[in-house]
């Protein structure tokens, strides 16, 4: 992969992230926090976007969506601390760096075109 394609594929990683967590805490507080009944709905469309976007990276399904964990679960964490007031510890963070380890290596990696 070239640099281009690698800044593009880390804005869409980015990009589905806050798309699948952003809509999927519209969804969860209309419903669990009886907030309006649109929020819910404008959730839906985000989460629905995300799955659009996770088509634009360049590598396969398995692929995108294993290093895609990696991501959304470093992502999540930083919404937790930043919406929700929610201050990641200690092993969250060793955690996260573990599993963003994992995804960087997943897609990232030189391989061989066969």
């Amino acid at each position: 992969m070239n640099k281009e394609t690698i800044y593009r594929s880390i804005a869409f990683f980015l990009l589905a992230g806050l798309c699948e967590i952003g809509g999927g805490y519209m969804l969860w507080i209309a419903l669990k926090n009886k907030q309006p009944f649109w929020l819910g709905i404008f959730g839906a469309m985000l989460l629905a976007a995300y799955g659009v976007i996770a088509t634009l990276q360049p590598a396969n399904f398995g692929r995108t969506y294993a290093a895609y964990g990696g991501i959304f679960v470093v992502m999540a964490l930083l919404w937790g601390w930043m919406v929700d007031k929610i201050r990641p510890d200690l092993y969250d963070i060793i955690g996260a760096g573990i599993i963003l380890a994992g995804a960087i290596v997943i897609f990232y990696a030189p391989r061989k075109v066969i």
